[in-house]
């Protein structure tokens, strides 16, 4: 009973210190990204603060992943560096009865890192592309502001208004510059205003004229309009963000089982697998070399975890092409690592050696009288 309790609280309190490192250094990034993005008018600045929560709740499934296994490497190092596991071996609790404790501080973790992947992580991610799209797709003349030229969300229009009402969407002294390919149209107008017709936004451009250029063509066209339409956003006021496997329900996954759909829940499932077996793998793997300092425990568990979650982003991407079945792949993959983390723990809790050869080096060879083999 003190052997599990002093292992849990242990582990508490390295869990807690490592996933309090990882968020911030996820926020401090994520924060910048962000910025980045609201300055280019992909968010809204004022919406910031929001974005970055969604974001952090997208990573959060993969830091709990990570800081619990840095979290049982850690510990165990520690164990091991101050001679505590020699004393709980002298005990008679082999390597294999930390397993138990392990799991029972682990089991929460693991039920919280499958409910965020499974519902909150496509949940969020989806938050954040409602966001993104109902920025974006808003109509360019509500971004200008009086007397500032406002790049439209493509980056294809450039707009200026000498006045504006933003409430009735109409503006005086209108400038509009736009690149398509290799033709430039440059178009002043009077006065201009927003409609929507059959679910699209134009701008209405009034007493106003039409500049057009080609590349590597002399001269420019010019023409003189009193009324001129352009199409500024399709749709703008329904969502039409793109329908993506990573932002689909889980239960939509499950009951629509296309190979994409498959490919995302082989992700997801994976998280939480991922954890119990990188504890298995963290028991089995960890221990001190008095050659080498306590980081080379670290440095190998990092290592292992970029391992298996490369393998998972490559089963997602075969599996989504269909190059390899679903169930085959978790089964070798998660099952693969099970096995081999558990046959590696046995290992070493009853000191077995790999090869029945190599157990005969260490047996005495007979020696004759003056001491030397025979």
């Amino acid at each position: 009973m003190l052997f599990d309790s002093s292992i849990r609280k242990e582990l508490a309190r390295s869990f807690g210190a490592t996933l309090i490192v990882l968020v911030t250094v996820v926020m401090t990034m994520t924060l910048i990204r962000t910025l980045g993005l609201a300055s280019r008018g992909s968010f809204n600045p004022s919406d910031v603060m929001l974005v970055m929560g969604y974001n952090v709740l997208s990573f959060l499934p993969n830091l709990m992943n990570l800081g619990l296994f840095i979290a049982v490497v850690m510990t165990l190092s520690r164990l091991y560096a101050d001679s505590e596991m020699v004393i709980w071996f002298s005990s008679r609790v082999g390597l294999g009865s930390l397993l138990r404790p392990l799991l029972r501080f682990a089991w929460p973790v693991l039920m919280a890192i499958a409910v965020l992947a499974l519902f909150v992580r496509p949940w969020a991610k989806d938050q954040i592309d409602d966001m993104r799209a109902r920025y974006e797709r808003r109509g360019d003349l509500e971004r200008v502001q009086p007397g500032q030229f406002q790049e439209s969300a493509d980056g294809s229009r450039v707009f200026f208004a000498e006045k504006s009402d933003i409430d009735e969407l109409r503006a005086s002294n209108v400038f509009v510059s736009t690149s398509d390919k290799d033709k430039k149209t440059v178009i002043s107008a009077r006065s201009g205003h927003t409609e929507i017709i059959n679910g699209d936004r134009f701008l209405i451009l009034q007493r106003g004229q039409r500049l057009e250029s080609q590349t590597g063509e002399a001269g420019v066209k010019v023409s003189e309009f009193d009324r001129f339409t352009m199409l500024v956003a399709r749709d703008p006021l329904i969502r039409a963000a793109a329908d993506v496997a990573d932002k689909r329900p889980t239960l939509v996954l499950i009951a629509q089982p296309t190979p994409e759909n498959l490919g995302e829940l082989t992700m997801r499932i994976g998280y939480a697998l991922a954890s119990l077996n990188l504890i298995v793998l963290a028991l089995a793997a960890t221990r001190i070399n008095p050659r080498v300092s306590r980081t080379g425990n670290l440095l190998f568990s990092l290592l292992l975890f970029q391992i298996y979650l490369n393998l998972l982003i490559l089963g997602q991407n075969w599996i989504s092409r269909g190059q390899v079945s679903f169930f085959a792949f978790n089964l070798l993959l998660h099952g693969g690592m099970l096995g081999a983390g558990l046959l590696w723990l046995a290992k070493r809790h009853h000191n077995w050696t790999w090869w029945p050869l190599s157990a005969m080096t260490g047996r005495r060879r007979p020696a004759t009288a003056g001491g030397k083999p025979a």
